[in-house]
C-alpha cells in the first residue's frame, strides 16, 4: 500500500474549518462536511474559545484543552455538527440537551447542531457546559466504565486512547458488532498481528461498518 498516497488527517485547526478532517478524498472539496455547517461551525468556534481553551487539532479535527487536557472536540457529520465532551457523562445536563454518540456509550457526550438559531438560543446554557466540563477536569473526576463481556484488547484501548474520535465511532456501533471486532482483534498471540488487524479496520469503524457486514464501495 502506498501511504504517500492516502488523505492525511488535518493537523491545523484553521485547516479544518476550510478542508476538512482529512481522513478522506473529500477533503478540500466543495462536498467535505465542513462545507455544510460552516456558519454554524464558526459561532460555536467563537463561543468555545470565548471559554479561555487551548484549541488544537488532533485526530483531524479541532480539539480543546485545559493544561493539556481534553475536554472537548468541534466537528461535523452528514446530518449535523456536533461539540463533543470527552467526559460529558459527568456533566449534570440540566438542560436534558445531551446526547450519546451510541447507546453503549459510557463516557462522550454530544450537543448537535443543524442551525445557528438554535445555537444563539442556547448559547448561554453551551458555556456553562463547557465551563462545568472544565471544572470536571481540574477535579481530576474519572468515567466508571462498565466492563464489556469480552475484555477489550490492550492495543485496540490504546488505539482509543490516541484517537476519541475513533472510540466514539466504535462505541456507535451496535453491542454485535462491537463484538465482531473485539474477538477478531483479541485472536492472534502476536501484538504486531492485533495492531495490524486494528490498523486495517479502522476505516471501516469509523464509517459504522461492522467486519461482516457487505457494503459497496464508493
Amino acid at each position: 500500500m502506498n501511504y504517500s498516497l492516502m488523505p492525511q488527517m488535518t493537523k491545523n485547526p484553521d485547516t479544518y474549518f476550510t478542508d476538512g478532517c482529512g481522513r478522506c478524498s473529500l477533503g478540500g472539496t466543495p462536498e467535505c462536511k465542513v462545507h455544510r455547517w460552516t456558519g454554524e461551525l464558526r459561532l460555536l468556534r467563537q463561543i468555545i474559545l470565548s471559554s479561555g481553551l487551548k484549541e488544537e487539532a488532533k485526530w483531524g479535527v479541532p480539539c480543546y484543552t485545559h493544561k493539556g487536557k481534553n475536554i472537548l472536540m468541534l466537528s461535523a457529520f452528514k446530518d449535523f455538527c456536533f461539540i463533543s465532551f470527552f467526559k460529558g457523562s459527568l456533566l449534570m445536563d440540566k438542560d436534558k440537551i445531551l446526547e450519546k454518540p451510541g447507546e453503549n456509550s459510557q463516557s462522550a457526550r454530544l450537543l448537535k447542531f443543524t442551525d445557528t438559531g438554535r445555537i444563539n438560543e442556547i448559547e448561554a446554557h453551551i458555556t456553562a457546559y463547557i465551563f462545568e466540563a472544565i471544572e470536571i477536569e481540574k477535579a481530576g473526576l474519572k468515567v466508571k466504565t462498565k466492563k464489556r463481556p469480552e475484555p477489550v484488547p490492550d492495543e485496540l484501548t490504546a488505539f482509543f486512547d490516541e484517537s476519541p474520535a475513533l472510540k466514539a465511532a466504535f462505541e456507535k456501533l451496535t453491542p454485535g458488532r462491537q463484538r465482531g471486532y473485539i474477538i477478531y482483534f483479541s485472536q492472534p498471540k502476536q501484538s504486531s498481528t492485533r495492531v495490524a488487524r486494528i490498523e486495517k479496520h479502522i476505516g471501516n469503524i469509523m464509517k459504522g461498518i461492522g467486519m461482516h457486514d457487505h457494503y459497496k464501495r464508493n
